[in-house]
């Protein structure tokens, strides 16, 4: 359930207990059992929806899976707890599992592994992605990638087969030279994000960087304000698969 959905609830609850208050001032002050039982209903709700309500603003929130896209780490109908507060407090690191709304139109936040962050170089050579130089042991990913890749030139450059093309900047977030401190350095507040089922995902090197705070530079969101959700930290349904991530 989503902050705004939750909030409507209890809007309406309140709606309703209001009305129960008119109805007694027009029945002269008349309390009966049923207005009594009905507002100490209410009234526990609204409470109840307020507190949760700022849990899941402030606190944490869940999130469902939706998508295949992080097979085998996320599978299709699990749920997760996210932490909203950690990353006020640092940035995020190397292989957290984030939730955060893309740079594309999407009806839902997505979620994805941090691959880089501001300042590394990046590439992905035969199904192996290199960060600063050194091949990244990923146990944890369903199947190599099946294209190549290359932060290079102010720009993110993929080959998937057909020779390499640049992720055009009207279709994702590519900030402009002057956002860059070198030509293959991934800009400050970006991180490049990819899905652990790396050839069925919606990922960085298709719609551009993440960012973690200001607005999206370019796209087709671009001025939007951008940032991360939060970090997910355990999956608590279906039973048979919660653990922590």
């Amino acid at each position: 359930m989503t902050p705004q959905l939750l909030l409507t609830f209890v809007a309406v609850f309140a709606v309703a207990r209001i009305a129960l208050v008119v109805q007694r001032v027009a029945a002269g002050g008349t309390r009966t059992r049923s207005l009594t039982v009905a507002r100490e209903w209410l009234d526990t709700f609204i409470f109840a929806g307020l507190g949760a309500w700022l849990l899941i603003t402030f606190v944490g929130r869940t999130y469902y899976i939706p998508s295949g896209s992080m097979i085998p780490t996320l599978e299709v109908h699990d749920v997760l707890l996210v932490d909203k507060v950690e990353f006020r407090f640092r940035q995020p690191r190397y292989g957290d599992i984030v939730v955060f709304p893309p740079p594309i139109p999407s009806p839902d936040d997505f979620i994805k592994r941090v691959i880089g962050v501001p300042g590394d170089t990046l590439r992905i050579k035969n199904g192996i992605v290199y960060r600063n130089g050194v091949a990244l042991a990923e146990d944890y990913i369903n199947q190599k990638p099946q294209y190549d890749m290359e932060i290079r030139d102010y720009g993110i450059w993929v080959n998937d087969g057909f020779g390499w093309h640049k992720v055009d900047p009207a279709d994702g977030n590519i900030p402009p030279k002057s956002m860059w401190t070198a030509p293959n350095r991934i800009p400050a507040n970006c991180y490049f994000m990819m899905g652990d089922n790396r050839n069925d995902s919606v990922d960085s090197h298709m719609w551009g960087f993440a960012q973690d705070t200001g607005t999206f530079a370019t796209g087709p969101l671009a001025g939007k304000p951008a940032w991360f959700t939060g970090r997910a930290f355990t999956i608590f349904w279906p039973i048979s698969h919660a653990h922590l991530l």
